[in-house]
């Protein structure tokens, strides 16, 4: 087995609960289907209860399950499996006082500065972070269960739809310092405020930071100033980057090929650097990530060489080239989500690409946008005008609000649903293209990027 994470007694004495049958385990799962030889399995309430699963787990090689009824596999009983998660979590970091730790939000791009500041850190040392976007009252607590004892350095990602959920997971990491990427109009169905009640959420993040930690903030957001006093009074020591900023400034972004050249000036002095990047939010997000490993002891050079092998991921602007009849498309894969900011940098990075055929993009509800959702749908069409997209299909409800903005000579096909896109889009592309897909997550925008790539397939036999 693996090095030990856990073994039953200390899982016993951070929770509270009783060890019924003795066993160390190597890591921590709370999904049955997931669960590698070695872990333990957290029983959760959920739409199953977790204690169905518990001697399933144990046949796929768990050591032992933390429960709170009876089972006859090694366990640690407690009276509150979810409450004990959170123990546990706690117990990690304090079995751990070494290590520093990051905590980044934000309405875009928490995910991709999350995951570059991971590399940076695993370059510097022993490092833990948030897998996928465990970002929530449950993923933040089973990512600090996780931690290594050794850990050097840790970063976790930290999300939320409501007022008062980033308190409590801040409080959880007591980070060293944090990050607010930006600050759009991302769940406003959530807020009676609107964007400020976002912007008042997000600067939660401050409140469990470790006294003198470092707060790193967007000069280029509306919000700059409130999250700057929010910091302040919570005695952060603000590093702000973009190009308003004094500290961390862009200069200029340079897409180059499948990358990008970012200049800036940090602290007063010109630096220039690679990047496998070409999405222009990632010209400020760059910088971000760098001011986030300088506050958790990365050196320059490691920092900036974690950037410069950092390759987009997997619905965040991943490419594919998809062979057609007498040549290829190329994929530009931004289904993960979307909001009214990240759409707005997607279509302006697509619109200042380089492309041997025409620019052409899919796109798909944006959700829990409230009563002005119509209104950012049709908006769309001024991005997409001023970035020189020659197609555009639509799928879904609110989309037909775009598709009513668009010029005829723009509309490539709409669908209800964005499965019944795919077809129409394949059909219209012609060797050179190249095609972005992007919509929220509940509108299944993955479906079509899915659909592309296996069509394309099937077109090249």
């Amino acid at each position: 087995m693996a090095d030990v994470l856990w073994t039953a007694e200390e899982i016993a004495a951070a929770t509270g609960g009783q060890v019924a049958g003795d066993f160390s385990a190597a890591g921590v799962s709370i999904d049955s289907r997931t669960v590698e030889p070695g872990d333990l399995f957290v029983a959760l309430a959920g739409v199953r209860d977790g204690h169905e699963f518990v001697a399933q787990t144990a046949q796929k090689g768990a050591a032992g399950a933390l429960v709170s009824q009876a089972v006859e596999t090694p366990a640690v009983v407690v009276a509150d499996t979810f409450k004990a998660l959170e123990a546990l979590g706690v117990a990690a970091r304090e079995r751990a006082p070494q290590a520093r730790r990051g905590a980044v939000t934000g309405s875009v791009g928490k995910t991709s500065v999350t995951r570059a500041v991971e590399a940076g850190l695993r370059r510097a040392g022993k490092a833990h972070a948030s897998v996928k976007s465990y970002n929530n009252h449950i993923g933040v607590p089973l990512t600090l269960a996780r931690m290594p004892r050794d850990t050097q350095r840790a970063v976790f990602e930290v999300g939320m739809n409501h007022s008062g959920e980033i308190t409590p997971l801040s409080k959880f990491i007591r980070p060293h310092a944090v990050a607010i990427t930006t600050v759009g109009p991302v769940h406003l169905e959530n807020f009676a405020e609107g964007e400020i009640g976002v912007a008042k959420a997000k600067a939660e993040i401050f409140d469990g930071l470790e006294p003198g930690g470092v707060a790193v903030l967007n000069a280029d957001n509306q919000w700059f100033d409130l999250l700057k006093g929010e910091a302040e009074k919570a005695g952060a020591v603000v590093r702000d980057f973009g190009r308003d900023a004094a500290y961390a400034r862009l200069v200029d972004f340079v897409v180059e090929g499948q990358g990008a050249t970012v200049v800036a000036e940090l602290d007063g002095q010109p630096l220039s650097f690679p990047i496998r990047q070409t999405g222009v939010h990632w010209g400020p997000n760059s910088l971000c990530v760098l001011l986030m490993l300088e506050a958790l002891g990365v050196d320059r050079p490691t920092a900036l060489a974690a950037l410069a092998d950092f390759a987009p991921i997997e619905g965040r602007g991943a490419e594919l080239e998809i062979a057609l009849k007498g040549g290829a498309f190329t994929l530009v894969d931004e289904s993960y989500n979307a909001n009214p900011v990240s759409m707005q940098a997607a279509l302006a990075t697509l619109g200042a690409r380089k492309v041997a055929g025409r620019k052409i993009v899919a796109l798909t509800d944006m959700l829990e946008l409230g009563p002005d959702s119509p209104r950012f749908h049709a908006e769309l069409s001024q991005a997409i005008e001023k970035a020189g997209i020659d197609l555009v299909f639509c799928a879904g409800p609110l989309m037909m609000s775009l598709w009513k903005a668009l010029p005829q000579e723009r509309r490539g096909g709409y669908a209800d649903a964005a499965p019944a896109l795919a077809q129409q889009i394949v059909e219209a592309m012609q060797p050179g293209d190249v095609v972005m897909v992007k919509g929220s997550n509940g509108s299944r925008a993955g479906a079509i990027a899915a659909a592309l790539s296996a069509l394309g397939l099937r077109e090249q036999v």
